[in-house]
């Protein structure tokens, strides 16, 4: 079987006018949290519930792998490989092109963190401040990976009979 059968601009534009534009949004807005928020320091925007907040994390989510700078540059390589081959096994899917684009775009933007600094520039944090309860900080490419996962296992749920000799 070739992968790459049926690879038209119809297939692909959407899974790259969704990559780049999330590329872009994710440096710019890093960018402008380091020009403008000294690193540890946040702004409220929604006070006592939304925070603008530049923080570094070494790590994957939550922090967890922290200082694993080239184990999590090695999972993000597997990562786009499972993106590629998601992409090319359902490119006729509208659902599934996009799904792969915000995967691709969010992975990317924390990839080149990962290589420029060894850290993952965060800036949005939500909490109760009341309670001192916050999520952690977090940013547009995390976002857009937790958008295209999230549509990856719809897309695999609501297809799983149809799919599952296949998978």
């Amino acid at each position: 079987m070739n992968l790459f059968k049926e690879l038209t601009w119809k297939t692909v534009l959407p899974f790259i006018g969704i990559a780049l534009p999330v590329l872009a949004l994710d440096w710019v807005s890093k960018w402008l949290i380091q020009l403008h928020i000294p690193h540890g320091f946040g702004y409220p925007v929604i006070p006592g519930f939304f925070n603008l907040r530049h923080d570094r994390n070494s790590g994957a989510a939550f922090g967890v792998l922290a200082g694993q700078r080239t184990f999590l540059i090695l999972v993000t390589f597997v990562a786009f490989v499972f993106i590629f081959i998601y992409f090319l096994k359902f490119r006729n899917s509208r659902w599934m092109q996009i799904a792969s684009g915000f995967l691709l775009g969010g992975a990317i933007g924390n990839f080149i963190d990962r290589i420029r600094s060894g850290q993952v520039v965060d800036f949005l944090q939500f909490g109760i401040e009341s309670q001192g309860l916050f999520w952690p900080t977090f940013n547009v490419a995390d976002v857009s990976v937790c958008i295209g996962a999230g549509m990856l296992i719809v897309y695999l749920f609501r297809n799983r009979h149809r799919h599952d000799a296949n998978l």
